[in-house]
């Protein structure tokens, strides 16, 4: 069975099944989540993500929300546009591959200590694949660090996301990992800063 397979069609279908290609061709230099959420990755991201380690932020844009005081080995920004990957100052590495068409990421094994995924998980309709694929390219013992928030572009989101809560989306990220297989169990934490966007995280550590 082909791993996108394990999840029902109908769940992972979305409202505009174009090329994404043609969607994200326009660069958005935009933010999706305000100002305090935003400070509260950041600082989530200060708490689990170690200095010197070397990062892969996958779905990433013209910012990665990393503190601004910490070193890390490298910093690769692996996304759908290279113009807003070109504005990212965090970034020493740019790859831009649809990851909806080819899930395989392209890097050798262990080449990233963890992996960071900010606000993006709803938009990948193999995210089985990817996570398999992921696992290949962490070190042993790397880890992934999932933000989600409310706010999204609904026509290119999966169906199953319209219908959940915010617990619940973050929960449904623990199923991708599970499916995927070789990760301990996820950890789903609630950061939402009070009277902000919210902000949960989903953060699971490759075995082996």
């Amino acid at each position: 069975m082909k791993l996108e397979g394990l999840l029902p069609a109908r769940l992972m279908a979305r409202q505009d099944e174009s090329d994404d290609a043609l969607f994200y061709a326009p660069a958005r230099l935009v933010t999706h989540v305000d100002d305090a959420t935003i400070a509260a990755l950041r600082e989530a991201y200060r708490d689990l993500v170690p200095a010197g380690a070397r990062l892969l932020d996958l779905q990433s844009s013209w910012v990665s929300h990393l503190p601004a005081d910490v070193a890390y080995a490298s910093v690769t920004g692996h996304g759908m546009n290279a113009a807003e990957l070109a504005q990212n100052p965090r970034l020493g590495a740019r790859v831009v591959q649809d990851l909806n068409r080819h899930p395989e990421l392209p890097f050798p094994d262990a080449s990233f200590d963890v992996m960071l995924d900010a606000f993006s998980m709803q938009y990948l309709v193999r995210p089985v694949e990817v996570l398999r694929s992921v696992r290949r390219v962490l070190a042993p013992g790397g880890s992934c660090v999932v933000a989600l928030s409310h706010r999204t572009f609904p026509t290119k989101a999966v169906a199953v996301w319209g219908v959940l809560d915010m617990e619940d989306r973050a929960r449904w990220v623990g199923v991708y990992f599970r499916l995927a297989g070789g990760w301990a169990e996820p950890v789903v934490e609630d950061r939402s800063p009070v009277g902000a966007d919210p902000l949960w995280l989903v953060v699971a550590r490759r075995d082996g």
